[in-house]
């Protein structure tokens, strides 16, 4: 798992070795794979987000080396899906072709967007970029209000990062 401290809101964000795995394995580490994607799910203990599954990629998304178009059809049956199991979508991810990845003005105005016409208890959606090194170092974890503004979040070096096998 690894963890991350969302400052100001006295909330942690975790993500569990199966996120992690999903993850890992659609990272661009050879020129030929596509830009992967999907959406976040979790729950909520307290004052920690828990993130237990990562969807994605599906066959129907628009996947090129250096952008990735979701199936907007598709993640709404996802989010109904596992609502009815009890997880809530917390965010997206996908992944960069570059060692450590930057959100691209598109991926702000896009999820930004989500934020705005979602309609959610949740005080903002994440957004993880995978890049081409491992985790942590190869992760940028932001967090989303709908205002135009991002707050990016570190691994929380207390908590601990625990990497799956």
């Amino acid at each position: 798992m690894i963890a991350y401290k969302i400052q100001g809101a006295g909330q942690k964000l975790v993500f569990t070795g199966p996120v992690l795995k999903t993850f890992s394995e659609h990272r661009q580490l050879r020129f030929w794979q596509r830009e992967a994607g999907g959406q976040l799910f979790g729950h909520f203990q307290g004052a920690t987000i828990e993130v237990v599954e990562a969807t994605g990629p599906r066959r129907t998304d628009r996947r090129a080396r250096t952008s990735y178009i979701p199936d907007r059809r598709a993640e709404q049956r996802e989010i109904d899906d596992r609502f009815g199991r009890g997880l809530h979508f917390i965010g997206d991810w996908h992944s960069h072709p570059e060692k450590i990845p930057l959100p691209s003005y598109r991926d702000v105005s896009s999820l930004d967007d989500t934020v705005r016409r979602s309609s959610h208890s949740m005080l903002a959606f994440v957004l993880v970029i995978v890049g081409q090194l491992a985790a942590p170092e190869g992760l940028h974890v932001s967090i989303f209000h709908g205002d135009g503004a991002s707050l990016e979040l570190k691994p929380h070096p207390h908590i601990g990062v625990k990497m799956p096998l």
